[in-house]
């Protein structure tokens, strides 16, 4: 993958984050703190709906309402015009529960940055928060059953459109918990048109 292909593949969020093998995407467009524990103590939030297929005014609800997400991100949950907030859903089954899991992306109206990635988990009614990053930018999708979160990389002096690199790390559900299970850094060129070179990630 180009350098240019992976810078695209995170600026451009709304068209460039694909379904993976099992995940399917619904509605518009995005710390990283990533909670890979939260599922031993999941927070729950009020379901409005008896089916996992939200709208965005109900998974704006959810993340209104569950105390684990940042006042930073509930302060970008305003609408970007039209009525529509800046939320990305996509559903698959994650945890193994009975109904897909939601994975719900934070992205700011202005540039499409992600401030926020969630996993919440149908249970009786309600939806438990079993992950969060909110560490921007960072975006999340399923891939083949996997959570699989991007982030790119800053270092000193790089301008916003203009980072390091990206890291992408792949979670699986485990003992009633998301745990990593690879990672993996790619730094871009600095020549036009230069592949990125994958670095073992720390």
């Amino acid at each position: 993958m180009t350098a240019a292909a992976v810078l695209a593949a995170l600026t451009l969020f709304v068209s460039a984050c694909a379904t993976g093998g099992t995940g399917t995407r619904d509605e518009g467009p995005a710390h990283a703190e990533a909670v890979a524990g939260a599922g031993a103590s999941p927070s729950d939030a009020p379901s409005a709906m008896a089916s996992p297929r939200l709208d965005r005014d109900t998974a704006v609800d959810i993340l209104k309402s569950d105390p684990k997400v940042s006042d930073a991100v509930k302060r970008d949950l305003k609408p970007c015009g039209a009525d529509q907030y800046p939320v990305d859903l996509f559903y698959g089954s994650l945890t193994g529960g009975t109904a897909d899991d939601v994975v719900i992306n934070v992205v700011t109206c202005a540039d499409l940055v992600g401030v926020g990635s969630y996993v919440y988990r149908e249970v009786d009614g309600s939806y438990q928060n079993v992950f969060q990053a909110e560490e921007p930018p960072v975006y999340a999708d399923i891939d083949r059953g996997d959570l699989v979160v991007t982030k790119q990389v800053y270092e000193k002096g790089d301008p916003v459109s203009s980072p390091s690199g990206e890291s992408v790390i792949t979670y699986r559900w485990t003992s009633g918990k998301f745990a990593a299970v690879y990672r993996m850094r790619s730094d871009y060129s600095n020549v036009g048109g230069g592949d990125a070179s994958p670095v073992p990630d720390s």
